[in-house]
């Protein structure tokens, strides 16, 4: 994509960026311009440690959530090499997996094996231990060269906006676990109660206000008895 068209893609980006109605619907957003926007991109997903804790906060593409998982159970890989640098340097660029990486074996050993070929990205923001990172991945190596750190400031500069909107990342994490609560909930009474999806939300939002109970809690009700709760 020449940098003309790229400029005019990020104008319309930031665009979108701004009508969306949450923080996660922000870096959902982001993750999936990334694979959309940048040449030889396959999967794209933004990253946080806490505590030791490695949390996808945003995915696009099959190999996001198990990358993420590795590094956050191993404690080494390109992410976590960035965050304790002393240099300032806030971008990584792994020209070609399958070269040898001394300092983070056991994670290049085990993500190889997930596809990945090379690998760029852009460090959000660190903080003691934590941090949070935009990954992008290819399957083939060499896929991404110097111009793409330009690609992936632009993005990051959105999804680092996007997280310093949200008070801390145990937020985003209880939102991402409520998102998928609800829709579980609403599956359910979808396809046990012939419902449409407008008609579940309405009901459980009725059980939440009625009874005085968070949405969360009656989500997770519905989805322990498999039916709509008393």
């Amino acid at each position: 994509m020449e940098w003309r068209e790229y400029a005019e893609q990020m104008a319309l980006l930031a665009r979108d960026l701004l009508a969306q109605d949450s923080v996660q619907a922000t870096l959902d957003a982001i993750a999936a311009a990334a694979v959309k926007l940048v040449d030889g991109c396959d999967a794209a997903g933004i990253l946080a440690v806490r505590k030791g804790r490695a949390v996808t906060l945003a995915a696009c593409g099959d190999m996001v959530k198990e990358s993420d998982r590795l590094q956050g159970e191993l404690g080494e890989g390109p992410c976590f090499d960035l965050a304790r640098r002393k240099d300032g340097d806030r971008v990584y660029r792994i020209p070609d997996m399958a070269q040898p990486q001394p300092t983070w074996q056991r994670y290049a050993t085990e993500v190889r094996k997930l596809g990945v070929g090379s690998m760029t990205g852009v460090l959000l923001y660190t903080d003691n231990e934590d941090f949070g990172a935009l990954n992008l991945y290819s399957r083939r190596a060499g896929a991404f060269g110097e111009d793409i750190e330009t690609a992936g400031w632009l993005l990051a500069s959105h999804a680092a906006v996007a997280l310093a909107s949200a008070r801390t990342i145990d937020q985003l994490e209880h939102a991402m676990d409520t998102r998928h609560a609800i829709g579980e909930a609403m599956g359910i009474l979808m396809e046990r109660h012939q419902m449409s999806e407008d008609d579940a939300f309405n009901v459980l939002r009725s059980i939440s206000q009625h009874h005085n109970i968070k949405l969360h809690d009656v989500a997770q009700r519905v989805r322990a008895e498999g039916t709509e709760p008393a």
